[in-house]
Parts: structure tokens; sequence; C-alpha cells
């Protein structure tokens, strides 16, 4: 994104350490386009407040006062806002991070990452792009890669698609942009974005992170 996109960027901070929650918000308020403009630390304030100040980003974590982020993530499923989800969290085991994904987040970071790699996956997730933090990335084309046998039946509406559509949505449970993917398969940003409009339809997905969880759950050799 550049400077020239204007826009400021609002952020629901959701972290119930509140050591941490200060040191992001002296973060990311130290950058012109971000504005934190709310803060929650329980799954309680962070719905509640989600749905009163419709922030462009919310950065959540998964252990929360009252629940967990997936609780966050999946509530925020049945509201008429438009917020971008990126889990930002300490946990990295496989099951925690294909949960985080199936959950419909827009993002998996891990805490460790540095202040400039976190603004870009804020800025790139609001462009709509789903981001994957590259250590958990190699695991995720593992297990897509390490599936060999065809789909059972009930493969979550793959078969419907059409070999360029099944080879983007493959694309993207890899984490790859569509600028990415138009690269690799020598198409137009267009075209791979109406492509993957028409697999999402077919998979019955809202978000492409829903159509790479899907993905990821039903890979077919």
């Amino acid at each position: 994104m550049t400077t020239s996109d204007a826009k400021t960027i609002s952020i629901l901070l959701v972290e119930d350490h509140e050591v941490t929650r200060a040191g992001l918000r002296s973060l990311l308020n130290s950058h012109e386009r971000l504005e934190i403009v709310g803060e929650a630390e329980t799954v309680a304030e962070a719905l509640e407040q989600a749905a009163r100040l419709r922030p462009d980003v919310i950065l959540l974590d998964i252990r929360l006062k009252g629940g967990s982020g997936f609780d966050v993530c999946r509530g925020l499923q049945a509201m008429p806002i438009k917020a971008r989800v990126i889990y930002l969290t300490s946990f990295a085991d496989d099951d925690i991070l294909f949960e985080a994904i199936a959950s419909g987040a827009d993002g998996f970071l891990l805490k460790e990452i540095s202040s400039r790699a976190l603004v870009d996956a804020i800025e790139n997730v609001v462009a709509g792009h789903f981001i994957l933090d590259p250590t958990v990335t190699r695991r995720v084309l593992a297990r897509v890669q390490g599936v060999m046998q065809a789909a059972a039946p009930d493969d979550g509406g793959l078969s419907r698609l059409s070999p360029q559509e099944f080879r983007i949505v493959s694309l993207v449970a890899e984490g790859q942009t569509n600028k990415e993917i138009a690269a690799v398969l020598k198409l137009s940003d267009k075209t791979v974005k109406n492509y993957l409009s028409n697999a999402m339809g077919k998979l019955k997905t809202r978000r492409r992170s829903q159509a790479a969880a899907l993905f990821t759950r039903h890979p077919r050799a």
C-alpha cells in the first residue's frame, strides 16, 4: 500500500495481557496511518466494541478472558460489519492454526513478528490479502502437499471446481495473494479475482480464508 492511499486504518485491539496491550498500542499508534480506536480483554467486550466502533481491523489474541479469540471471530460472522480479523498469538501448534483459519480470520501471525512486518500485514489485510506468518505457511503447505489420496465423497464442494478454479484455491491455501497467483498462472489480477469469486460461490464460502481452510481439510490428488 502506498502513502497516497490516504485513509487511516482503525484498529480494535483484543488482548488480555495489559503489558502486551500497552506495547502494541504504543507501536501501532506511532504509525500515522494506524489508529487504535478501542481495546478489549474479554470476548464480550470485543464483540460489543466491534459492533459499536466498526473498526477496519481487529487484532485478536487467541487466549482471552471469558472464552477465546475463536469465539470472537465466529461471533463477528453474524454481525453486519466488514472488519478484517488478524490473530496475533504466541500459540503455533497445528490444531490452533487450522482452527484459526477455519474460524474465518484474514490473517494469523505470531507475536515474535517484527514491528515492520506487523504493520505491513495490517495494511495488506485491509487491501484484501490473506496473511499467514511465514513460519506457519510452511506447515500449511506440508499438510496440503502431504495428502496424496483423492478427497472423500464429501469433499466440501471441491469436485465442483474447474481445474483452474481448483488451482487458484490451492494457491490461496498456500498464502499467495491474487497478484502473486496472477504472476504464477500468467493471468490478469481481474481474471484471478473472477475465478476465485466463482470458486467461493461453488464452495459456499464468503472469505478467501474459509476457502483456504476447506482446501486444507479436503485436498485432492
